[in-house]
């Protein structure tokens, strides 16, 4: 089985249902080979990281970049992971109320010395809360569910 963990700030109710439609497009019913486990930013630790075998990030934007919690996860993983973690699958989704693009940045940087793997396109929902919001963080999670069973990732 394949561990996949999703560490994602929700400080709302909209960016839970994000979460939630990540979650549960991972556990797509013709995806039995894999387990998810979903840690706010501020729970999750290094050893989580570590024995994971894809992580998916989430975030809102906050003052263009990713929210503190988020950034308080990476400075606690960084360097325990470091050396251990490299090469691992990631993908990552923002709600950003403006463009996203600071946000992005700002984590790719991170995610680019820690040398994870972008294996998909950041997803951004951008602007006003959109119900379509929801299929598109559900085919993420599916999308990534299935590369990292299939082995692609």
């Amino acid at each position: 089985m394949k561990k996949i963990l999703v560490v994602a700030h929700a400080p709302s109710q909209n960016t839970q249902a994000m979460v939630d439609a990540v979650i549960e497009g991972i556990c797509h019913p013709e995806l039995s080979g894999v387990t998810v486990s979903w840690l706010p930013p501020l729970q999750a630790q290094s050893q989580q990281v570590i024995e994971c075998d894809g992580i998916i990030l989430g975030t809102t934007e906050n003052l263009g970049y990713m929210s503190g919690a988020l950034k308080d996860f990476f400075d606690r993983i960084y360097y325990p992971c470091l050396e251990l973690c490299q090469g691992k699958p990631m993908a990552t989704f923002i709600r950003a109320g403006h463009d996203g693009t600071g946000t992005k940045r700002a984590i790719d940087s991170i995610c680019t010395g820690l040398k994870w793997r972008p294996v998909m396109e950041t997803l951004i929902c951008r602007g006003p809360w959109q119900e379509d919001f929801l299929p598109a963080c559900q085919e993420l999670g599916t999308t990534f569910a299935a590369g990292l069973e299939a082995g692609i990732f």
